[in-house]
């Protein structure tokens, strides 16, 4: 073989390795490309939970919303984040509110639904058997009361007594075990908890509904007032956020 021909293998040889280097490189930017997209956060789907600025870290919201402020009704729904974004998970469910609608002053006895955001309490109640929740479930029996005396030190806090006794406190104080129906299940919504202010209103609950309106609760349908409460997780930092559309974009 010349020592022409022999250069001109070579530069062949050159040149195909050239081209299968290229063709790697190609495929591992496309791959790394691929993963870049796939890793790129998506914006978020325009809904109400997502507008809401006072959701802090919570990843699951209960979202009670009233056509106005006089309304003793409103609908639920159930919102959990994933990626930084929220989707609907539960609802529309109707919902009951107190017999006054509305406030954001609520007052002791005022029969107005709190409007803000709200941590959920530590602890379940209800005069049936844990329907199997995340949190610590009490059940209910006689003596167990939720103390409403603004002008007692257990006021806005749960209470047993022996049973039969005469509580140490008056005012609307509610005797729990004795709401067969309302307290068959209910949370604690966290309203005027920390600090807790005489006189700013006691026992906010997420409870069944009867039927009508309530004292100042929200009430739901005992089969959604179940699911709720088995869905709801301490860990998820919940929140029940209650109001209008209007009151609802400045929270």
């Amino acid at each position: 073989m010349t020592a022409t021909a022999r250069m001109r293998r070579v530069a062949a040889r050159l040149a195909l390795a050239t081209l299968a280097t290229q063709a790697v490189v190609g495929v591992g930017a496309a791959r790394l490309i691929g993963a870049a997209a796939a890793t790129r956060p998506t914006a978020c789907r325009a809904n109400l939970a997502q507008s809401l600025r006072a959701t802090a870290d919570a990843s699951q919201l209960v979202l009670v919303e009233s056509p106005s402020l006089a309304s003793t009704t409103a609908t639920a729904t159930l919102w959990q984040r994933a990626s930084g974004c929220f989707s609907r998970v539960g609802g529309p469910w109707p919902a009951r509110l107190g017999w006054h609608g509305l406030s954001s002053h609520h007052l002791e006895g005022d029969g107005t639904t709190p409007i803000g955001a709200f941590g959920i309490g530590p602890v379940m109640y209800g005069v049936a058997p844990d329907p199997g929740v995340a949190y610590r479930y009490h059940r209910l029996v006689c003596g167990d009361w939720w103390d409403e005396d603004p002008t007692t030190p257990s006021y806005n806090r749960f209470v047993h007594v022996p049973c039969h006794a005469r509580p140490p406190f008056g005012g609307g104080s509610e005797a729990l075990w004795t709401e067969l129906t309302a307290y068959r299940y209910f949370a604690v919504i966290e309203y005027n908890a920390a600090p807790i202010i005489p006189g700013r209103g006691s026992a906010i609950f997420l409870h069944v509904s009867t039927g009508g309106t309530t004292n100042g609760c929200v009430s739901l349908g005992e089969p959604e007032l179940v699911h709720t409460l088995r869905w709801l997780r301490p860990a998820e930092r919940p929140l029940v956020v209650i109001g209008t559309a209007a009151t609802l974009e400045n929270l």
